[in-house]
């Protein structure tokens, strides 16, 4: 069965619920996006949703910023829209248009429940700033970039999948 997933923005303005196959917060990214726009944990972009499901109270509240990503002299602004609240800008969902199907969740934002995974996936690994120190778990998967599962593909692999 899909988890409902229900979350809000710092200040109480937003509120969002989404239905998830992959309820699973087990990625910790180091990319300076996600740690600046997103905060602390580097749980930012490791939960799916169904985008037809997404419910929203508080919309007018909403913006939307899309990261710039710089690769050595080149620049190029993310399709990716991050939504957050510009009342107390906590950071909300992301959404792909390449993937409409999909919003992913800050997992910083939900409220409800979460269930703890077995294991966790460390990526971006060499934009970690110096004075953060990686927690490595057993069984815990370290990328210097991109992971090679999918969030589906992880989720699916270790039958955490929820039908």
């Amino acid at each position: 069965m899909a988890w409902k997933l229900e979350g809000s923005c710092r200040c109480g303005t937003v509120a969002f619920s989404v239905t998830s196959h992959t309820p699973y917060p087990y990625q910790l990214c180091y990319c300076s996006i996600c740690r600046k726009t997103a905060g602390g944990g580097g749980f930012a972009i490791n939960l799916m949703g169904d985008s037809k499901s997404l419910k929203v109270r508080g919309r007018k509240a909403i913006r939307i910023f899309h990261a710039e990503i710089k690769e050595g002299r080149h620049c190029e602004k993310s399709r990716g829209q991050r939504h957050f609240c510009s009342k107390c800008a906590a950071a909300l969902w992301l959404y792909d248009p390449e993937w409409p199907e999909l919003v992913h969740p800050f997992a910083s934002a939900i409220d409800s429940r979460l269930p703890r995974p077995p294991s966790k996936v460390h990526l971006m690994l060499k934009y970690k700033p110096s004075w953060v120190k990686a927690e490595f778990g057993r069984g815990d998967a370290r990328f210097q970039e991109y992971p090679r599962l999918s969030i589906e593909d992880w989720h699916r692999s270790h039958g955490l999948w929820s039908d």
